[in-house]
């Protein structure tokens, strides 16, 4: 096995890795993301929080009192100009094993959708093949890269655009059961990565499809959250543990609270 270098592991001991560390690491015990035996597979798609993701979990694997696996998957879409090769070099550097799966849904995307609004149906396609390369390889469990942030800003475009009390659940069982998704980065805020991924100055895969209307309203709800923590110190820790602190009787959703024999 390839030894870390001097270099790497001062990487790995920074204060603030370590500090992401730790919340990866009370994610995982807090929602019972990984057991004995667990074969993880972390998709990564090049960008600055899966690729830290990776890293860190591996880190804990370690030092970690059961056994488990890990593998990286990162999905060719055949965008023009993607290139993983930068990627694949430096996270085998870093003892880590990267699964390139190669599907031209670019082509089905930008044929599709003439005005722009790509993401919607970009990431269901990248999901599904992902859940089935999951499924036909026996990954029991699947690692994603959102944060703190992602959470809050998809309660937000929920509950303004949908109609929904719904988030990214920390841990999930897809739909048709084949899959169950982690999130083990459900406490690390996104400033904490973007620092980060600046101290480790690691390759960067690009994303040339985004800028859609999704898209849009994201950073609609992001300046939001920014706004509002200018005003509200900890603005983004309260919503998180209100997530985390749901009252069904206090709500209006009458599935979930017997109004009527009360």
């Amino acid at each position: 096995m390839i030894e870390l270098s001097r270099t790497q592991e001062v990487q790995r001991n920074h204060p603030l890795a370590l500090q992401i560390r730790k919340q990866i690491t009370k994610a995982l015990a807090d929602f019972n993301m990984i057991a004995e035996g667990d074969k993880v597979m972390i998709c990564v798609s090049g960008g600055k929080d899966s690729s830290i993701l990776a890293i860190l979990l591996e880190e804990i694997r370690k030092r970690a009192p059961m056994n488990f696996t890990i593998e990286a998957t990162i999905l060719d879409q055949k965008q023009p100009g993607f290139s993983a090769q930068k990627f694949q070099t430096w996270l085998e550097a870093e003892q880590l094993k990267l699964n390139i799966l190669e599907k031209d849904t670019y082509s089905i995307v930008t044929d599709k959708v003439k005005n722009g609004t790509f993401c919607s149906l970009c990431s269901k396609l990248r999901r599904a093949i992902l859940y089935d390369y999951a499924h036909a390889n026996q990954f029991t469990k699947m690692a994603l890269g959102h944060h703190r942030d992602d959470v809050i800003e998809t309660t937000l475009l929920n509950l303004f655009y949908t109609g929904q009390l719904s988030t990214m659940p920390a841990k999930l069982k897809s739909d048709d059961e084949r899959n169950i998704v982690l999130r083990p980065l459900v406490y690390v805020a996104e400033k904490d990565l973007i620092e980060l991924a600046e101290i480790w100055n690691f390759p960067i895969i690009p994303c040339n499809l985004c800028g859609s209307q999704e898209g849009m309203k994201r950073q609609r709800m992001k300046k939001l959250i920014s706004d509002l923590e200018k005003e509200i110190p900890n603005m983004a820790a309260s919503f998180q543990t209100a997530l985390e602190n749901v009252k069904p009787s206090h709500l209006m959703d009458q599935k979930l609270y017997n109004f009527k024999d009360m």
